[in-house]
C-alpha cells in the first residue's frame, strides 16, 4: 500500500475520451492517446488493501487486483505485468472491453466512486508490450498429446495457449477468415482495435499454437473425424444463435440481426470491403435491444452518418445510483450508465426522439410497417411497466429505413452440424451440457465459453478458457494439472 492516504486525498480520474465529434470521424479507439500513463500511477494509490479484497470475488479471473495496483503505485511495471498476466492471458482485451465488476466489488465503492481498476489493467497491459515483458513463452518440452480447439473467441484463445504452454500440440479451427471470434467481427473497431488481437496471435504463433481458418467443424471438416483425429477436442465456439423477434412485419427488408450488421462495418476496417452493404449512412435507424451489442450498433451507425439512430431499451431506465436493498454491494449493480456510443448520440443530437442520449426506455417493439416495395419503413412501439405490461396510450412510432436487432444470443447455431455431428446433449436453455469437469457427454470432448454458459462476459469467457485447459490438461496427463482453474462450470456472477 504505498499511499495510505491515497484514496482520501486523490478522487477518482478515468482515461479521458476524446471529444465526440473528433473520434466519429474515424474509427480509432475513442480514448486520448497518451492520457492514461500520466494519472494510472495516482489512481493505484487509492486502493486501500483491503484485508479481504471483494475485488477478487467480483472478477471470475481472480486478478490479483491490489498487488498489481501497488507495483504500480511504486512504477514497478515489470513486476505489474507479472501479476496481471499470472492471471489473465489477454489483460489488453479486459482493459478495454469488459464493464469491470471488480470496480463493482471495490471496498472504496461501499461509500466512494471506486479504483479505477480497469483503467490501471490497461495501463500494465500496454506498456508491457511497449517494453517487451510479453514475450513468447513456448513449452520447454511437447507432450506428444494433441488437442482441437474449435472457436477463436477470448474462451478458444485461453484455452489454447494455457494448453499450448502445458506442452500440448493445439491446433484452434476458426469458421471466418481471420482469427478473433467476436472479438474481431463482433467487436468494433473503435472500442478495441484489432492490432491488439493481432499481437496476441503473433505471440501464441510463436509459441507453437496452429490456427486453421475459413474451416467450419461439422460443416468443412467432419465433426467426428476431428475428434477421432485428436486426444482432445475444446469446443469454444461461441452462442452465435440469436434471438429473434417475433411481431408482425418482421419480414420486411431492411430489418437485420446485429450480427449481421456488426462484422460488415468491420470488414471495411479490415480494408476488405470499401463500403458496407448495410451501412447506415443516410438512413433513419433503430436498434432493438438495450445492451452492450445495441451500443455496438449505435456507435457504428453514428460514424457512419446515419440520418437519425434510436436505441429501445424494454427496461425502466435505472437510477445512477446503486439500490442498496435490490443490489447491494458487492454485486454488480444496473445504474444508468454512459458508454462512449451514448455519449457520442447525445452530443450530436443524433435521436432527437429519445428520453436520454439514444435510448427510449421501457419501450417495446409492437410491430413494423413497411411501403409498397417491401421494405421497412416505421417501427412501432408502446411504453411497458416493470413487468413489460404495455401501458395504454403509450403507443408511437419511428421512422426506421435499417432496424437492427441486439437481443442476443441462446447458445451454439445447430446449423453448422458441430452439434449434431459429435452427438452432444444440449441444456434446455440450448446451451452445450456438461459436467463439473467441462467434459461433455462425448468422451474426449469438452466445453467452455458462451457455447455452454451462455451469453456472457469476455471476462468469463477467459476464465472459462483458462478453467477447461486445466480440465483437459489433468484428463490428458492421468490426473494431475498445473494449470490453474479460476471458475467451475456452474459459478455465476454474485448477485443478492
Amino acid at each position: 500500500m504505498a499511499d495510505p492516504k491515497g484514496f482520501l486525498t486523490t478522487p477518482r480520474e478515468e482515461w479521458p475520451r476524446r471529444p465526440a465529434g473528433e473520434r466519429t470521424r474515424d474509427w480509432d479507439e475513442v480514448y486520448v492517446p497518451g492520457a492514461l500513463l500520466p494519472i494510472v500511477g495516482r489512481q493505484a494509490d487509492r486502493c486501500m488493501d483491503c484485508g479481504v479484497p471483494f475485488c477478487h470475488e467480483a472478477c471470475p479471473l481472480g486478478n490479483l487486483i491490489p498487488e498489481w495496483n501497488d507495483l504500480v503505485s511504486r512504477s514497478d511495471w515489470r513486476a505489474a505485468s507479472d501479476r496481471l498476466h499470472a492471471t489473465n492471458n489477454f489483460p489488453e482485451f479486459t482493459g478495454r472491453l469488459c464493464p469491470a465488476p471488480c470496480e463493482a466489488g471495490c471496498v472504496l465503492a461501499i461509500n466512494q466512486p471506486a479504483v479505477t481498476i480497469k483503467n490501471v489493467e490497461c495501463a500494465i497491459a500496454d506498456l508491457a508490450w511497449e517494453e517487451g515483458f510479453t514475450p513468447p513463452r513456448p513449452p520447454e518440452r511437447l507432450s506428444g498429446r494433441t488437442v482441437a480447439v474449435i472457436g477463436s473467441g477470448p474462451a478458444g484463445l485461453a484455452a489454447a495457449q494455457q494448453l499450448t504452454r502445458a506442452g500440448h500440440t493445439v491446433a484452434v479451427y476458426e469458421r471466418d477468415d481471420r482469427i478473433g471470434g467476436l472479438l474481431r467481427y463482433g467487436i468494433p473497431e473503435f472500442k478495441m482495435e484489432k492490432r491488439h488481437l493481432e499481437r496476441r496471435i503473433g505471440q501464441m504463433r510463436a509459441e507453437g499454437t496452429l490456427f486453421r481458418t475459413s474451416t467450419a467443424v461439422g460443416r468443412d471438416v467432419d465433426a467426428a473425424g476431428l475428434r477421432a483425429r485428436y486426444d482432445a477436442v475444446v469446443i469454444a465456439s461461441g452462442a452465435t444463435a440469436w434471438r429473434e423477434l417475433a411481431v408482425p412485419g418482421r419480414e420486411l427488408a431492411g430489418i437485420h440481426q446485429a450480427m449481421e450488421y456488426l462484422p460488415l462495418a468491420n470488414r471495411v476496417c479490415e480494408g476488405d470491403l470499401e463500403h458496407s452493404p448495410l451501412s447506415a449512412t443516410g438512413r433513419h435507424v433503430v436498434i432493438v435491444g438495450g445492451g452492450d451489442t445495441g451500443a455496438d450498433c449505435l456507435g457504428t451507425a453514428v460514424r457512419e452518418r446515419a440520418a437519425s439512430v434510436t436505441q429501445l431499451d424494454i427496461y425502466a431506465q435505472p437510477g445512477a445510483e446503486r439500490d442498496e436493498e435490490a443490489e447491494p454491494w458487492p454485486t454488480y449493480p444496473r445504474l444508468y450508465r454512459l458508454s462512449a456510443a451514448h455519449e457520442e448520440a447525445r452530443e450530436l443530437r443524433s435521436a432527437p426522439a429519445a428520453d436520454a442520449d439514444a435510448r427510449l426506455f421501457a419501450a417495446s417493439t409492437l410491430r413494423f410497417t413497411g411501403d409498397e416495395r417491401g421494405h421497412v419503413r416505421a417501427l412501432h412501439l408502446v411504453g411497458v411497466d416493470a413487468g413489460r405490461r404495455p401501458k395504454p396510450g403509450t403507443e408511437r412510432s419511428l421512422s426506421a429505413d435499417l432496424v437492427l436487432l441486439a437481443l442476443g444470443f441462446s447458445g451454439p447455431d445447430r446449423r453448422d452440424g458441430l452439434v449434431d455431428g459429435l452427438g452432444l446433449e444440449l441444456e434446455p436453455r440450448g446451451t452445450i451440457a456438461r459436467d463439473r469437469d467441462f467434459a461433455t457427454n462425448v468422451p474426449g470432448v469438452f466445453a467452455a465459453g458462451d457455447a455452454a454458459r451462455g451469453q456472457s462476459l469476455v471476462v468469463w469467457a477467459i476464465a472459462e478458457g483458462r478453467a477447461v485447459a486445466a480440465a483437459v490438461d489433468r484428463h490428458l496427463s492421468g490426473g494431475t494439472t498445473r494449470l490453474p482453474a479460476p471458475v467451475g462450470p456452474y459459478d455465476r456472477p454474485m448477485t443478492a
